[in-house]
């Protein structure tokens, strides 16, 4: 059977029920043992996802397929159902949808970093040192005032997202968005040159390198943010939503603009944004009644490991476990517990590595051996190995929110 098929004999089967369904989400979770012998995950002291693997069925999943390494936007769209080879969207546009922005059909949007770059125009922190979001306002503010695209009939809009996140939206006729990223992923070499793939989007591409020029400019006197790198150029999609796919009640408790976008992409209602993880199972509380599936986006698992800081990562897992007690009161029918993708401490940076995901489901899960919740561990797990966007509708089965297929 093929995909397209899949997708609509999912959608056929899938039908409302009292049930929740609960998706704990550690972004980058997945990695590699350190110098040790062991990941932060098999490091960490964590009794509570332990218990829940104990009590369920792991596996390790593929965010997009065998050997790709993919990005938070591909990892999430897996996550919630959706073939990330058939559903491309540029994190412009999950930026744009995660602070609000009105983005229009026809707008071209990017995400931006603020970075530094040496006196030579090499990149040397392609994140700023991660700036404070209040500095990243102030000088969004005064780039919008400074910047001008050059074309008459061009609008410009930037808005800060968080530390060094930031969002470009262009907005006029004739605009592309097949736009290659300026960001070259990596640090000691020049930015990208913007390079549009066909006229309109080389018209994009001319405003835009108009724009970083005068950007370093307006830049210079920074100690850490003077330059921009873009990426992600795209416009906003038609997909159709969790609900009309899966009969589903879905609500996202995420604190990043980001994964906020990705949720509203799909047609989740966007709970306001916890202070801290702490404050997790209280934002959960207060959706409850009205949802039947949860998405819970923990960002600083995936932090940690781009850092390169083994300790920060297993802390944070760490901190997560101690709230599942609080989870698990609330008296959902399923927990998921997976990833978007791996970021190995080693690596500092996103990879193929497959993901470690366990499935709890005490009413209807065929229990495995696993009693630890680890990389290794998941590797022998009853789940095996599957393609991540499988995960929800194996969570909607064990839910009761599937129907039989035929006679």
């Amino acid at each position: 059977m093929g995909w397209e098929a899949e997708e609509a004999t999912y959608q056929t089967l899938s039908h409302q029920t009292g049930s929740r369904i609960v998706f704990l989400v550690f972004d980058g979770l997945g990695d590699v043992p350190g110098a040790e012998g062991l990941t932060p995950l098999e490091a960490a002291a964590k009794p509570n996802l332990d218990q829940l693997v104990a009590e369920g069925a792991c596996g390790l999943f593929y965010p997009v397929a065998p050997a790709i390494t993919p990005g938070s936007g591909p990892g999430h769209l897996g996550l919630f159902g959706y073939d990330p080879l058939r559903h491309l969207v540029g994190r412009g546009v999950l930026s744009a949808l995660g602070i609000d922005f009105p983005l229009r059909e026809s707008d071209v949007a990017a995400r931006f970093n603020y970075c530094t770059l040496g006196g030579d125009g090499r990149v040397i922190d392609r994140r700023a040192g991660r700036i404070p979001t209040r500095l990243n306002e102030q000088l969004t503010e005064l780039l919008a005032r400074e910047l001008d695209p050059g074309e008459p009939d061009v609008e410009l809009f930037l808005r800060p997202v968080s530390e060094h996140r930031g969002l470009l939206v262009l907005r006029g006729n004739g605009l592309g968005a097949r736009v290659e990223d300026t960001d070259p992923q990596e640090t000691g070499v020049l930015p990208l040159d913007p390079r549009g793939e066909d006229a309109p989007s080389q018209r994009t591409a001319s405003v835009v390198g108009r724009l970083v020029e005068q950007a370093r400019k307006v830049l210079s006197n920074q100690e850490k943010a003077n330059g921009l790198l873009f990426r992600g150029f795209d416009r906003r999609p038609d997909i159709m939503s969790l609900s009309d796919r899966f009969a589903l009640r879905p609500v996202c408790i995420a604190q990043y603009p980001m994964y906020r976008g990705l949720a509203r992409l799909v047609g989740m209602e966007v709970a306001p944004a916890p202070s801290d993880l702490e404050s997790f199972p209280a934002a959960l509380g207060e959706v409850w009644e009205n949802h039947d599936f949860f998405f819970c986006h923990v960002k600083y698992t995936d932090k940690a490991g781009e850092d390169g800081d083994f300790s920060r990562k297993r802390q944070v897992i760490e901190e997560v476990d101690r709230l599942i007690p609080a989870l698990l009161n609330l008296g959902p029918e399923v927990i998921v517990v997976s990833a978007d993708h791996s970021t190995p401490v080693p690596m500092a940076a996103h990879s193929w590595h497959p993901v470690p995901t366990l499935l709890w489901a005490p009413q209807t899960v065929r229990r495995d051996a696993v009693s630890e919740f680890g990389e290794r561990s998941c590797a022998g797990g009853g789940l095996g190995r599957l393609n991540l966007r499988y995960l929800l509708p194996l969570a909607l089965a064990h839910a009761g929110k599937l129907k039989k297929f035929g006679a």
